[in-house]
């Protein structure tokens, strides 16, 4: 089996700057979508949280009203009982019965009272609950009506640039694959610790591309001459010469 060939520092700086170029591509489509795609997850997930809310009021409300109902028929077998045992005062036949029939009428007078006394507060609070529940049920529409138009936003802007974002992620994986472990390890601490995700930069008016600090001529000098990989004293960044860039590759 052949021995694979060493590339070159010229060649390994090249590939760099190439895996730099397509990211930094990929990294104009984020841009584009902006913040949309954080937005979009952030109002599922309060959605999803106002619908559990929505049906917990829901089932509330519903439990409550069943309460009134029973409350309701409680009241009609009390005055049920009531009229009959009225009707059986008047067949009483000593104290002992007569007792004992007002002692039930006088219950069911109470439990008349206390159902009605349930009814009168259940069905403030149905009423205090389903103004929650139409405030609740709003809020919801409105996110819902934002997450529309977010979602519709995006998907504009994924159907527009989808193709070019596919192409470009296997043109980066396939870059990748050229470069050795120790140089992708390097650029991917320093491309994850800028925002603009540069890592690799060329020599720009005597400056570092990426922070734009001055670069002795020394150094300058050597980044030319492409025999070691040189980066930024103040950055980080791996600096390439303006010659390189001329070689770069169209994504």
């Amino acid at each position: 089996m052949a021995k694979k060939k060493e590339l070159t520092v010229e060649e390994k700086l090249t590939d760099l700057y190439e895996l730099q170029s397509i990211d930094s591509e990929l990294d104009k489509i984020e841009i584009l979508k902006g913040e949309l795609p954080v937005e979009v997850n952030d109002l599922e997930d309060e959605i999803e949280g106002l619908k559990k809310r929505v049906k917990r009021l829901e089932a509330t409300i519903e439990e409550m009203e069943e309460d009134n109902n029973r409350q309701t028929t409680n009241i009609k077998e009390a005055q049920a009982l009531i009229d009959r045992y009225n009707k059986q005062l008047d067949d009483v036949k000593n104290n002992r019965e007569y007792e004992a029939l007002s002692k039930e009428l006088e219950l069911q007078s109470l439990e008349i009272e206390l159902s009605e006394k349930r009814i009168r507060d259940d069905k403030a609070k149905i009423e205090a609950k389903k103004e929650v529940l139409a405030e609740t049920q709003s809020r919801l529409d409105k996110k819902q009506e934002t997450l529309d138009l977010k979602k519709s936003e995006l998907g504009k802007i994924i159907e527009k640039t989808e193709k070019d974002e596919k192409k470009l992620e296997k043109q980066s994986e396939k870059q990748r694959e050229k470069i050795e472990k120790r140089l992708m390890k390097a650029y991917n601490k320093v491309r994850g610790s800028y925002r603009n995700g540069l890592a690799v930069v060329t020599v720009e008016r005597n400056s570092c591309g990426g922070c734009f600090n001055k670069i002795p001529p020394q150094t300058q000098l050597e980044i030319s001459l492409m025999n070691k990989v040189i980066v930024c004293e103040h950055c980080g960044r791996i600096l390439v010469d303006q010659s390189i860039a001329g070689e770069e590759v169209e994504a």
